[in-house]
């Protein structure tokens, strides 16, 4: 049996009263006080994730921006060096390899923060497609990351840094500054539906800034909340929404495919192809009428006929309604379309609803 690989905050995890599980071969915290309180202090003031089991990816040399724009959905000549971008990753066939983000350091120097589990797949494919002038670097082990999310996250981050917080707007970040005593990125950016910072450090520098957050009073997060708040803000899951058979369009964040750009990147002109054709299904919010909860895998039905599945589903916790995100037949995915879901061999009534089913106030 394989060990499960272990973030440089791991050992600090029984402080914290850490409940862990074997997570893509991490072993990572899924709650720490409870899911329903570590998310409630997200929404409403602040707590800190250990996402320390993302992958990093450098990608330097002259050539770094064709290859980039040959490998990804996004057009990536528009990042400015001090801006990150969210991308898809996509097959020829526009089913999706990862999603990630991408942060331009300097002219020829970007770093890619890919899906733990997607690590290795996601650096072999790119060291296959990358041409002379570029150089494709696995530099995961180098780095730890935290997540300081929620509308206290800045000013509690102001008293352990100097950078200029105030300046950063979403998706901007400072490298080379210092947080709690160490050399960090900072990046206003999260997967919460919060505002919020996600802090790179040097892996053995991590535990410092993950106590000195702590210390402030904030709540440590685990897995658990981390996908109820996601889910509510209508963010991804790769392995759920997005997956080697499912397209970025049906997934809805076609938003990030830029299908006009001028290079080819690999999976336009399947996506191309799909657009044009029309979408056949697509993911929509759906809420349960009937009492119960809608689950991964669970099919959705219109009268008798299957016409989908959940993709994504819990009760949320800030709405306190059952909710699921579904991939369904485009002819059932109106508002108000009333569908059932197949819950323990019942079929349950549900109804399609706008999504986010949460969005903070500005």
């Amino acid at each position: 049996m394989t060990e499960l690989k272990k973030t440089p905050i791991f050992p600090l995890y029984e402080k914290y009263g850490a409940k862990t599980i074997d997570f893509g071969g991490w072993d990572l915290p899924v709650q720490f006080s409870g899911i329903k309180a570590e998310h409630e202090a997200v929404r409403t003031g602040a707590g800190l994730f250990d996402v320390s089991h993302m992958g990093e990816i450098a990608v330097q040399g002259p050539e770094s921006l064709a290859f980039l724009q040959k490998v990804l959905s996004n057009d990536i000549s528009k990042l400015k060096i001090g801006k990150a971008q969210y991308n898809i990753m996509c097959y020829e066939t526009g089913g999706v390899v990862d999603d990630l983000v991408v942060y331009r350091k300097a002219d020829d120097d970007y770093l890619l923060v890919v899906n733990a589990s997607n690590t290795e797949k996601d650096f072999e494919w790119l060291a296959e497609h990358a041409s002379e002038g570029v150089k494709v670097n696995n530099v995961s082990a180098d780095y730890g990351q935290l997540a300081l999310q929620g509308p206290n996250a800045q000013t509690i981050l102001a008293t352990l840094t100097d950078a200029d917080l105030t300046a950063l707007t979403f998706f901007g970040f400072v490298d080379n500054v210092d947080v709690a005593g160490v050399p960090a990125l900072i990046s206003r950016s999260g997967y919460t539906g919060e505002d919020g910072f996600e802090i790179y450090t040097k892996a053995s520098d991590t535990p410092q800034v993950w106590e000195a957050i702590l210390d402030k009073g904030v709540l440590p997060i685990g897995l658990g909340a981390r996908d109820t708040l996601r889910f509510e803000a209508n963010l991804a899951l790769y392995g759920q929404e997005l997956t080697q058979d499912i397209s970025p369009l049906e997934a809805g964040v076609g938003f990030a495919v830029k299908l006009q750009k001028e290079p080819d990147f690999i999976g336009k002109q399947a996506l191309i192809a799909q657009k044009e054709a029309g979408l056949s299904r697509k993911s929509v919010g759906i809420e349960l009428i009937d009492r119960g909860i809608p689950r991964h895998d669970y099919k959705v039905f219109a009268a008798d006929k299957e016409v989908g599945i959940v993709t994504s589903g819990t009760q949320s916790p800030t709405l306190g309604k059952n909710l699921g995100l579904a991939l369904i037949d485009i002819d059932y995915t109106a508002l108000d379309t009333e569908v059932e879901v197949e819950v323990r061999n019942k079929k349950l009534k549900a109804k399609v609803v706008p999504t986010p089913f949460y969005k903070r106030a500005k």
